[in-house]
Protein backbone atom coordinates (compact mmCIF):
# COMPACT_ATOMS: atom_id res chain seq x y z
CA UNK A 1 0.00 0.00 0.00
CA UNK A 2 1.03 3.55 -0.63
CA UNK A 3 0.03 6.95 0.65
CA UNK A 4 -2.92 8.74 -0.90
CA UNK A 5 -2.04 10.81 -3.91
CA UNK A 6 -2.78 14.50 -4.33
CA UNK A 7 -2.25 17.60 -2.26
CA UNK A 8 0.39 17.41 0.43
CA UNK A 9 -1.93 19.08 2.95
CA UNK A 10 -3.74 16.54 5.11
CA UNK A 11 -7.26 17.62 6.03
CA UNK A 12 -7.91 14.44 8.01
CA UNK A 13 -5.54 11.65 8.95
CA UNK A 14 -6.03 8.40 10.83
CA UNK A 15 -2.94 6.64 12.13
CA UNK A 16 -3.04 3.17 13.66
CA UNK A 17 -6.64 3.38 14.85
CA UNK A 18 -7.83 0.49 17.00
CA UNK A 19 -11.42 0.54 18.18
CA UNK A 20 -13.62 -1.83 20.14
CA UNK A 21 -17.31 -2.45 20.80
CA UNK A 22 -17.05 -3.83 24.34
CA UNK A 23 -14.57 -6.71 23.93
CA UNK A 24 -15.00 -6.97 20.18
CA UNK A 25 -12.02 -5.58 18.24
CA UNK A 26 -13.63 -3.83 15.23
CA UNK A 27 -10.93 -1.56 13.77
CA UNK A 28 -7.39 -2.88 13.43
CA UNK A 29 -4.59 -0.30 13.00
CA UNK A 30 -6.59 1.68 10.43
CA UNK A 31 -4.55 4.39 8.73
CA UNK A 32 -5.39 6.69 5.83
CA UNK A 33 -5.20 10.34 4.81
CA UNK A 34 -7.76 12.67 3.25
CA UNK A 35 -5.98 15.50 1.48
CA UNK A 36 -7.43 19.01 1.33
CA UNK A 37 -10.11 19.64 -1.28
CA UNK A 38 -10.34 15.99 -2.33
CA UNK A 39 -12.94 13.25 -2.10
CA UNK A 40 -11.83 9.98 -0.51
CA UNK A 41 -14.14 7.00 -1.04
CA UNK A 42 -14.12 4.54 1.86
CA UNK A 43 -15.32 1.27 0.37
CA UNK A 44 -15.91 -2.27 1.57
CA UNK A 45 -18.45 -5.04 1.84
CA UNK A 46 -21.23 -4.88 4.43
CA UNK A 47 -19.70 -5.17 7.88
CA UNK A 48 -16.23 -4.14 6.71
CA UNK A 49 -16.00 -1.33 9.26
CA UNK A 50 -16.83 1.75 7.18
CA UNK A 51 -19.49 3.26 9.44
CA UNK A 52 -17.45 2.22 12.48
CA UNK A 53 -14.58 4.23 11.05
CA UNK A 54 -16.83 7.28 10.69
CA UNK A 55 -18.03 6.79 14.27
CA UNK A 56 -14.41 6.83 15.42
CA UNK A 57 -13.69 10.06 13.54
CA UNK A 58 -16.75 11.89 14.88
CA UNK A 59 -16.14 10.66 18.44
CA UNK A 60 -19.06 8.25 18.86
CA UNK A 61 -16.56 5.39 19.24
CA UNK A 62 -13.34 6.77 20.77
CA UNK A 63 -10.32 4.79 19.57
CA UNK A 64 -8.44 2.73 22.13
CA UNK A 65 -5.17 3.30 20.29
CA UNK A 66 -3.90 5.46 17.46
CA UNK A 67 -4.44 9.07 16.53
CA UNK A 68 -6.90 11.10 14.44
CA UNK A 69 -5.83 14.55 13.26
CA UNK A 70 -7.82 17.37 11.67
CA UNK A 71 -5.49 19.70 9.78
CA UNK A 72 -2.69 18.53 12.05
CA UNK A 73 -4.60 18.94 15.33
CA UNK A 74 -5.29 15.81 17.37
CA UNK A 75 -9.05 15.26 17.83
CA UNK A 76 -9.16 11.57 18.76
CA UNK A 77 -9.77 12.13 22.48
CA UNK A 78 -12.39 14.87 22.14
CA UNK A 79 -16.16 14.59 22.60
CA UNK A 80 -18.42 14.45 19.52
CA UNK A 81 -19.60 17.98 20.27
CA UNK A 82 -16.03 19.29 20.45
CA UNK A 83 -15.09 17.45 17.25
CA UNK A 84 -18.07 19.02 15.49
CA UNK A 85 -16.99 22.47 16.67
CA UNK A 86 -13.46 21.78 15.39
CA UNK A 87 -14.91 21.34 11.91
CA UNK A 88 -16.08 17.76 11.24
CA UNK A 89 -19.54 17.53 9.69
CA UNK A 90 -21.42 14.22 9.51
CA UNK A 91 -24.27 13.11 7.27
CA UNK A 92 -25.15 9.88 9.09
CA UNK A 93 -26.35 6.65 7.57
CA UNK A 94 -30.14 6.67 7.65
CA UNK A 95 -30.29 10.52 7.52
CA UNK A 96 -31.52 10.96 11.12
CA UNK A 97 -33.18 14.30 10.59
CA UNK A 98 -35.21 15.67 13.50
CA UNK A 99 -38.70 14.54 12.40
CA UNK A 100 -40.78 16.82 14.61
CA UNK A 101 -38.84 19.96 13.61
CA UNK A 102 -39.51 21.82 10.40
CA UNK A 103 -37.02 21.85 7.55
CA UNK A 104 -35.94 25.34 8.52
CA UNK A 105 -35.60 24.42 12.21
CA UNK A 106 -33.41 21.43 11.29
CA UNK A 107 -31.06 23.83 9.52
CA UNK A 108 -31.12 26.45 12.28
CA UNK A 109 -30.15 24.05 15.08
CA UNK A 110 -27.04 22.97 13.16
CA UNK A 111 -25.84 26.46 12.31
CA UNK A 112 -22.21 27.27 13.13
CA UNK A 113 -20.00 30.00 11.73
CA UNK A 114 -16.37 29.24 11.03
CA UNK A 115 -13.71 31.64 9.82
CA UNK A 116 -12.18 30.49 6.57
CA UNK A 117 -14.70 27.68 6.02
CA UNK A 118 -15.55 26.65 2.49
CA UNK A 119 -18.68 28.34 1.21
CA UNK A 120 -19.83 30.14 4.39
CA UNK A 121 -23.02 28.11 4.39
CA UNK A 122 -26.25 29.84 5.35
CA UNK A 123 -29.88 28.74 5.17
CA UNK A 124 -30.26 30.69 1.93
CA UNK A 125 -27.28 28.92 0.34
CA UNK A 126 -28.59 25.51 1.41
CA UNK A 127 -32.01 26.29 -0.09
CA UNK A 128 -30.28 27.42 -3.26
CA UNK A 129 -28.44 24.10 -3.37
CA UNK A 130 -31.67 22.16 -2.73
CA UNK A 131 -34.56 24.16 -4.28
CA UNK A 132 -37.12 21.47 -3.42
CA UNK A 133 -36.54 22.23 0.27
CA UNK A 134 -37.35 25.91 -0.14
CA UNK A 135 -41.08 25.32 -0.59
CA UNK A 136 -41.06 22.89 2.33
CA UNK A 137 -39.31 25.11 4.88
CA UNK A 138 -42.24 24.98 7.30
CA UNK A 139 -42.96 21.29 6.75
CA UNK A 140 -42.04 18.78 9.43
CA UNK A 141 -38.94 16.85 8.37
CA UNK A 142 -40.58 13.53 9.22
CA UNK A 143 -43.14 14.07 6.45
CA UNK A 144 -40.52 14.52 3.70
CA UNK A 145 -39.70 11.86 1.14
CA UNK A 146 -36.52 9.84 1.59
CA UNK A 147 -34.73 11.90 -1.04
CA UNK A 148 -35.80 15.17 0.55
CA UNK A 149 -34.68 13.95 3.95
CA UNK A 150 -31.27 13.09 2.48
CA UNK A 151 -31.00 16.60 1.01
CA UNK A 152 -31.94 18.03 4.39
CA UNK A 153 -29.35 15.85 6.14
CA UNK A 154 -26.65 17.13 3.80
CA UNK A 155 -27.85 20.71 4.19
CA UNK A 156 -27.90 20.36 7.97
CA UNK A 157 -24.27 19.17 7.95
CA UNK A 158 -23.27 22.06 5.70
CA UNK A 159 -24.85 24.54 8.13
CA UNK A 160 -21.98 23.68 10.47
CA UNK A 161 -19.58 25.02 7.81
CA UNK A 162 -17.45 21.89 8.05
CA UNK A 163 -13.77 21.77 7.20
CA UNK A 164 -14.21 18.04 6.53
CA UNK A 165 -17.53 16.46 5.56
CA UNK A 166 -18.27 12.79 6.29
CA UNK A 167 -20.99 11.27 4.08
CA UNK A 168 -22.15 7.85 5.26
CA UNK A 169 -24.13 5.98 2.57
CA UNK A 170 -25.83 9.08 1.07
CA UNK A 171 -27.45 7.10 -1.78
CA UNK A 172 -28.89 4.34 0.40
CA UNK A 173 -32.55 3.56 -0.36
CA UNK A 174 -32.97 6.32 -2.93
CA UNK A 175 -34.46 6.16 -6.42
CA UNK A 176 -31.94 6.41 -9.28
CA UNK A 177 -33.01 9.96 -10.15
CA UNK A 178 -32.38 11.11 -6.58
CA UNK A 179 -29.09 9.21 -6.43
CA UNK A 180 -27.98 11.19 -9.49
CA UNK A 181 -29.03 14.43 -7.80
CA UNK A 182 -27.06 13.54 -4.66
CA UNK A 183 -24.07 12.77 -6.89
CA UNK A 184 -24.33 16.17 -8.58
CA UNK A 185 -24.46 17.81 -5.15
CA UNK A 186 -21.30 16.03 -3.98
CA UNK A 187 -19.57 16.97 -7.24
CA UNK A 188 -20.50 20.61 -6.69
CA UNK A 189 -19.17 20.54 -3.13
CA UNK A 190 -15.93 19.00 -4.40
CA UNK A 191 -15.66 21.72 -7.04
CA UNK A 192 -15.97 24.31 -4.27
CA UNK A 193 -13.03 22.74 -2.45
CA UNK A 194 -14.84 20.79 0.26
CA UNK A 195 -12.79 17.93 1.73
CA UNK A 196 -15.02 14.83 1.82
CA UNK A 197 -14.91 11.25 3.06
CA UNK A 198 -17.58 9.29 1.17
CA UNK A 199 -18.77 5.92 2.49
CA UNK A 200 -20.84 4.36 -0.26
CA UNK A 201 -22.08 0.93 -1.36
CA UNK A 202 -22.83 2.29 -4.84
CA UNK A 203 -19.33 1.69 -6.23
CA UNK A 204 -20.05 3.33 -9.58
CA UNK A 205 -21.22 6.51 -7.87
CA UNK A 206 -18.29 6.53 -5.46
CA UNK A 207 -15.63 5.99 -8.13
CA UNK A 208 -17.20 8.66 -10.30
CA UNK A 209 -16.77 11.23 -7.54
CA UNK A 210 -13.64 10.15 -5.66
CA UNK A 211 -10.03 11.18 -6.14
CA UNK A 212 -8.70 8.52 -3.77
CA UNK A 213 -9.94 5.19 -2.48
CA UNK A 214 -9.43 3.24 0.73
CA UNK A 215 -10.90 -0.26 1.00
CA UNK A 216 -11.66 -1.98 4.29
CA UNK A 217 -12.20 -5.65 5.06
CA UNK A 218 -13.07 -6.85 8.57
CA UNK A 219 -11.85 -3.58 10.05
CA UNK A 220 -8.50 -3.56 8.24
CA UNK A 221 -7.24 -1.42 5.37
CA UNK A 222 -6.64 -3.74 2.41
CA UNK A 223 -6.10 -1.15 -0.34
CA UNK A 224 -5.10 2.50 -0.63
CA UNK A 225 -4.75 4.19 -4.00
CA UNK A 226 -6.27 6.49 -6.60
CA UNK A 227 -9.83 6.19 -7.87
CA UNK A 228 -8.48 6.00 -11.43
CA UNK A 229 -6.41 2.97 -10.45
CA UNK A 230 -9.48 1.23 -9.08
CA UNK A 231 -11.71 2.12 -12.04
CA UNK A 232 -9.21 0.43 -14.37
CA UNK A 233 -8.96 -2.77 -12.33
CA UNK A 234 -12.15 -4.83 -12.37
CA UNK A 235 -10.39 -7.75 -10.69
CA UNK A 236 -9.50 -5.54 -7.73
CA UNK A 237 -13.10 -4.38 -7.38
CA UNK A 238 -14.43 -7.92 -7.57
CA UNK A 239 -11.87 -9.27 -5.10
CA UNK A 240 -12.40 -6.67 -2.38
CA UNK A 241 -15.98 -5.56 -2.98
CA UNK A 242 -17.64 -8.51 -4.66
CA UNK A 243 -19.13 -6.32 -7.40
CA UNK A 244 -18.26 -5.25 -10.90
Amino acid sequence: MRESVGSATAALSLSGIDAFYADSHVLHAVSFTLNTGRVLALLGRNGAGKTTCMNAVIGFLPPRDGEIRLFGETISRLSPEAISHKGIGLVPQGRRVFPTLTVRENLIVARQSRAGANGHWTIERVLELFPSLRERQQQHAGSLSGGEQQMLAIGRALMGNPRVLLLDEPSEGLAPRIVAEVGHTIARLKQEGQSIVLVEQNVKLALGLADDVVMLNTGRVVFTGSAAEVRDDSALITHHLGVF
